[in-house]
């Protein structure tokens, strides 16, 4: 019987710090190997993943239903550690249990080895690389300190929780089986005898100090797993040297936020998918932007508005290599019948990514639907051409070039802003109302034209550049003449005064000087109208015909605009202010969701999200690079 106490009505908004048996948002671990991403639990359950690629259906889903199933590996009846972190430099995770017995340390990665042999797991459209995934999940523990007893169980559910497994010991006997499933088979080995309990396998084994066992899951070619506990670590050690040698090529300033810069852009490696090049918005599909509500949506494929702000980033922190891969998938990709970029596309390029609901799952504390798919895919929005051509001319500047491959896409998407930029789209944030002129979509038909001008320009295409910086300069004329309110701050979209934090894009993409009085009054205005307890809104929902019920939080990646649009108009101190209050509310493992709930201090939203740690990257720096010109005045 629920308590009268713990009654709540049924018109309270459930609130994000609910008691609940799923884990905190931020409180999970995310692993990578550059085709799929894992997400583990403070008490060592592996509760998302999905193999072989981030849009593969999930083995674990745990993180959207508790039945959905899971893989734990550690100490026996103890869930809670007292230290965990990433391996500096990596994101292969280590983590300190204390036991009435005994301390261990659980070591976790999806490894990344030495290759010898071709990918056939996954297709590759870009050049192989020496070191490749090998299609494993890795993990070891090793008892520091007494004696303890740990566990592994393993449950996997296939077909995001449809296919129950069907486990068989393989020639290994009871140190090797597998579980097929949906038309998947896995391989778990380990030196820890394990016994098959239904649609479970299970060891249980007691370690003494200086002793280390290890499990690992395969999907690899042969479903090959390693030998033995030596072999086990050396992947690990592997994955670990992967990473530290990637990252000792990124350019990180010696700064207080070298740490949180660090870890933004491992994320965001860890986010690409190393076959095409392409980059997933985030790991996981339906984490909600509403606690129990409906804002539910798949972020596990590639938004062509995310380019400009990934070239940004990678090109800044000296990782042109990423740069280009990400330029030759969007080369590869398949335009509408029309010409234009869709919004978004799978990882592999495909443009279907129809929406389907999974109606047997519970969500994430309740949130309903789950999706898979997004049905934005094929909406209209004018944004893209702008986030496209920003993108290409940031990496024609960058390699002096402008390949010939692409300049076909900079005439087809030049072509269609120019025909389209008058019309209502969706905009930037893919509102499921009625289409605006969203001030966002005619910002970056603006910006969409200027580019394409200076690619003209540097081509040898003069006459072209002429035409289409004409059209740009008609594009802003209507900006300034309908997006514009009576107070002098840029509008939502033309028929309202509603504010809309994407209008700071005016400053990001320099449409206006950085002491036009608008853009001051734009800024001030969101950061004094457009926040709550300083964390920044998409827009008010109450004021927005999105097509959906519910209040949101926070999004940081509008935070993060914020603080370049204060560097960008003078109000240094504000932005360097507001930085700091961000970077404090990272989660444990210096991780961005989507969203931040201010009430509770809570992450919302899918997890991580390449859009926060991007943002975050642009926002230090600016910062970082006034610092350092005052530093030469």
């Amino acid at each position: 019987m629920t308590s009268v106490l713990n009654r709540q009505p049924d018109t309270m908004p459930q609130s994000a710090a609910m008691p609940s048996p799923f884990p905190p948002i931020e409180d999970y671990a995310f692993l990578s190997n550059c085709h799929t991403g894992a997400l583990v639990a403070t008490d060592g359950s592996v509760d998302w993943l999905c193999v072989p690629s981030f849009d593969s259906p999930s083995v674990f889903g745990s993180l959207l239903d508790r039945q959905a199933g899971n893989f734990r590996f550690g100490p026996y009846g103890v869930d809670h550690p007292v230290n965990r972190h990433y391996e500096p430099g990596t994101l292969v995770m280590r983590t300190t249990y204390r036991t009435p017995t005994g301390w261990v340390v659980v070591r976790d990665a999806l490894t990344v080895y030495p290759r010898t042999e071709p990918d056939e797991v996954t297709k590759h459209t870009r050049p192989p690389t020496d070191e490749d995934a090998d299609h494993m999940l890795v993990r070891t523990i090793e008892c520091i300190e007494g004696r303890v007893e740990v566990e592994v169980i393993c449950e996997p559910i296939f077909d995001y929780g449809r296919a129950p497994a069907q486990w068989e010991f393989a020639e290994g006997g009871s140190h090797l089986a597998d579980a097929t499933g949906g038309g998947v088979t896995i391989r778990m080995a380990s030196d820890i005898a394990l016994g098959i309990e239904g649609e479970r396998l299970r060891g249980r084994h007691v370690l003494n100090i200086g002793e280390s066992a290890f499990c690992a899951l395969s999907w690899a070619k042969g479903l090959r797993t390693p030998a033995d506990v030596t072999e086990a670590t050396a992947r690990l050690d592997a994955t670990a040297h992967w990473w530290r040698t990637w990252l000792a090529v990124a350019r990180i300033p010696d700064h207080r936020w070298r740490e949180m810069l660090q870890r933004s852009a491992l994320t965001v490696k860890g986010l690409t998918y190393m076959p095409t090049g392409a980059t997933v918005a985030a790991a996981t599909t339906s984490l909600p932007e509403t606690p129990g509500g409906e804002r539910n949506w798949d972020y596990r494929y590639t938004w062509m508005r995310d380019s400009t702000f990934t070239l940004q980033a990678l090109h800044w922190l000296n990782l042109d290599w990423e740069a280009d891969e990400f330029m030759q998938f969007i080369a590869d990709l398949e335009p509408s019948e029309d010409g234009s970029l869709q919004i978004m596309y799978g990882i592999d390029g495909r443009r279907d990514l129809s929406e389907s609901t999974l109606d047997d799952l519970t969500g994430y504390a309740g949130a309903r639907p789950v999706r898979v798919g997004n049905g934005a895919y094929d909406q209209k929005q004018n944004d893209v051409f702008g986030a496209v051509l920003d993108s290409i001319l940031l990496h024609t500047q960058r390699s002096q070039r402008l390949p010939r491959r692409l300049w076909p896409v900079v005439q087809s998407q030049a072509e269609r802003a120019t025909a389209v930029w008058r019309e209502p789209d969706q905009g930037i944030w893919e509102a499921r109302g009625e289409p605006q002129h969203y001030v966002s979509s005619k910002l970056m038909s603006w910006v969409a034209m200027d580019r394409a001008a200076k690619l003209a320009a540097l081509r040898g295409s003069p006459d072209l550049a002429v035409t289409w910086q004409a059209t740009a300069e008609e594009i802003r004329a209507d900006i300034l003449e309908h997006g514009v309110s009576p107070a002098g701050v840029f509008r939502q979209h033309y028929h309202t005064d509603a504010l809309d934090a994407s209008t700071l894009l005016a400053a990001l993409f320099g449409f206006l000087p950085a002491t036009d009085e608008r853009l001051h009054k734009t800024v001030n205005a969101i950061a004094d109208n457009l926040t709550e307890n300083g964390f920044v809104l998409r827009y008010r929902t109450e004021e927005t015909d999105d097509g959906m019920s519910g209040k949101e939080g926070t999004f940081l990646i509008c935070s993060f605009w914020l603080v370049s649009g204060l560097a960008i108009v003078g109000e240094a101190q504000r932005a360097r202010d507001l930085m700091e209050k961000l970077l404090k509310v990272a989660s444990p493992l210096g991780l961005y969701a989507e969203e931040f709930d201010t009430e509770t201090g809570r992450h919302l939203g899918n997890f991580p999200q390449a859009f926060s740690h991007l943002a975050l990257i642009e926002a230090a720096a600016r910062i970082i690079l006034t610092e350092r010109i005052q530093e030469l005045s």
